[in-house]
């Protein structure tokens, strides 16, 4: 039967979800099969004892038989009732748990790839693959064991009666099967392209719901409605127009199985009527047969309209494993060993970056990091200040030269290990969902409540905390919509601070603090940074002049370095820097 699946990607697509999805669900699957085996045999002996009825009641007038076959009509039902309940509930059972092992699956596959990967393919299309082609991976399946197996069998069982019943009229019924399966053929050629171009409108549909939500207030702010109104409109009128067009090549298999199934059946009445009347044929055999026929109408229908469905459901497969066989974009190479203990020294030898491949951000850098010092990292914007740090907790790799971490080379470490030493606060602040004090625990999952609430005061947090109705149990809203920036700012930094790492990231950590929040901060900053190698990236010089040393780049090298106050007596780049900040 897979045969009727004429191209040889779709046989690929197939044989690989079956294999791996019925090893892992092998015995769901076989009392599913079972008990649609069971299904078919019944309803193939429901068209059989046709027979028997039909001559008892005709001929034989034996009532104790009429007995015994109202006792089996009676166990055929009741079988095929049991079967189907059984059928039914392991299918659904596997078909949850394939969605939620493919979404798992998908999830971990998401989570393993780098930065680079995340920049390169929208959010929108990875939430659409998680959840649509999950769904279209059951869906594909339920639909192969239903039809490879219940409908396939109860037709052949159907058939075997017709057959034995009636041969000659079976080939009245026969000469439709070619007719029809050529003309859902014809159907099928528009069904994948259009499914290709519905996926992308729903995709499209999940971007503008995405970008309305995050950027809410920019939309109202410059009256955006009626502009996202309007793309949100054409993005669903694409999926309804391409639904419906959908629905019309489904649908159009249902009337052309009608009429021909109308012209056999009515055939198969003309010849039966003439075999019965003038042949000397038993009622019986014809009503068996035509009861047969019957019955095989709608497994047929089933089977005919199976490969429309299921090249719909195989275009969410095919793109469900295109992302989960794209290959990772940063990963552990073999024999990676954990990082060992050390003061935390941090050396670029020689590291030149690009990002894809454009113009290099850093060229042939040399830079230390001196373990226990803090090291601000100032320059103008794409100088490649924030490419060093990315390259620090390998976010990416460099394209030459080495990155080292008290003498080792970070690309064979494990990333366990390496981002274990590491604290970040970054300039674009992410709260998760959940409260306050959960989103400052998972800098350090266990700590104690008392440990929180010691970062919390560390980070200058505390007070604004506990003038909260919930304190510490506030929830915090989607990425802390129910906070200010500075609010925000600071619950990372109290993050960052429970970490307690031996190296400490800042890439603007005060960015979105006040003046008096900023003061408070360097305050704490000083005991923080106490015995842990610190780098601090800041473009308000004010926040970094106590540093031990202050590395100042310009496009992608280091141009000068040294403590705040002999950088302003040299006039250089952080002297002009300094000044632009100081005018009026």
């Amino acid at each position: 039967m897979l045969g009727f699946i004429r191209p040889t990607q779709n046989h690929r697509l197939i044989w690989r979800l079956v294999r791996e999805s019925f090893r892992q669900h092998a015995f769901g699957y076989a009392v599913s099969i079972a008990s649609m085996l069971v299904v078919a045999g019944m309803t193939a002996a429901s068209a059989w004892i046709m027979k028997d009825i039909t001559n008892e009641f005709t001929v034989g007038k034996d009532i104790n038989r009429v007995y015994m076959i109202a006792a089996a009509v009676a166990g055929i039902f009741i079988v095929k009732g049991l079967a189907t309940f059984v059928q039914g509930l392991f299918l659904s059972r596997v078909g949850n748990a394939i969605i939620a092992d493919r979404q798992r699956k998908i999830y971990d596959r998401i989570l393993a790839q780098g930065i680079s990967f995340y920049h390169s393919v929208p959010s929108s299309d990875l939430i659409t693959r998680v959840t649509h082609n999950a769904q279209a991976a059951r869906s594909v399946l339920d639909l192969i064991v239903t039809s490879y197996v219940r409908d396939l069998f109860t037709l052949l069982g159907l058939i075997a009666v017709m057959v034995i019943q009636q041969p000659v009229l079976s080939l009245v019924a026969f000469v439709i099967g070619p007719i029809a399966i050529y003309s859902v053929n014809q159907i099928l050629r528009r069904v994948r392209k259009i499914m290709e171009a519905e996926f992308l409108s729903l995709t499209q549909i999940v971007h503008v719901m995405q970008e309305t939500t995050v950027g809410v207030r920019i939309v109202k702010s410059f009256n955006l409605e009626r502009l996202m109104r309007s793309r949100m409109h054409r993005a669903v009128s694409d999926v309804e127009r391409r639904a419906n067009t959908i629905a019309a090549l489904e649908a159009g298999t249902s009337p052309i199985m009608e009429t021909l199934a109308g012209l056999a059946i009515a055939g198969v009445v003309l010849v039966s009527g003439f075999l019965v009347v003038q042949g000397g044929q038993t009622a019986g055999s014809i009503m068996s047969f035509i009861t047969a026929l019957l019955l095989a109408y709608e497994p047929a229908k089933r089977l005919a309209r199976m490969r429309v469905s299921l090249e719909s459901g195989l275009v969410g497969v095919r793109m469900m494993f295109e992302l989960a066989d794209r290959p990772l974009t940063l990963t552990e190479r073999p024999g990676a060993v954990a990082l060992t203990d050390g003061p935390g020294l941090i050396r670029f030898d020689d590291v030149s970056f690009a990002y894809k491949d454009g113009e290099p951000v850093l060229r042939e850098l040399d830079l230390s990091f001196p373990p226990g010092k803090m090291t601000a990292l100032v320059g103008p914007s794409g100088s490649g200040k924030s490419t060093i740090m990315n390259l620090i907790m390998r976010m990416y790799d460099p394209d030459s030269g080495e990155v080292l971490f008290d003498g080792q080379d970070i690309s064979h470490a494990t990333l366990h290990s390496l981002r274990d030493r590491i604290a970040y606060v970054s300039q674009d602040t992410f709260l998760f969902a959940g409260t306050i004090m959960h989103n400052i625990r998972l800098g350090r999952e266990g700590a104690s409540d008392d440990e929180v609430t010691a970062a919390a005061k560390a980070a200058n947090a505390h007070d604004f905390i506990m003038a909260l109705p919930k304190g510490y149990e506030t929830q915090v809203g989607e990425n802390g919509a129910f906070l200010s920036g500075g609010q925000k700012q600071r619950l990372s930094i109290a993050r960052a601070i429970l970490r307690n790492a031996d190296v400490l990231l800042l890439d603007e950590a005060t960015s979105a603090l006040d003046a008096e929040s900023e003061a408070l901060f360097r305050d704490a900053l000083e005991k923080l940074s106490e015995g842990r190698t610190t780098i601090a990236i800041a473009h308000r010089l004010s926040t970094v002049h106590q540093a031990d040393n202050i590395v100042v780049m310009d496009k992608g090298r280091v141009v000068e370095q040294g403590r705040h106050a002999d950088l302003l007596e040299g006039g250089g780049l952080y002297r002009r820097l300094y000044d632009y900040q100081l005018m009026p």
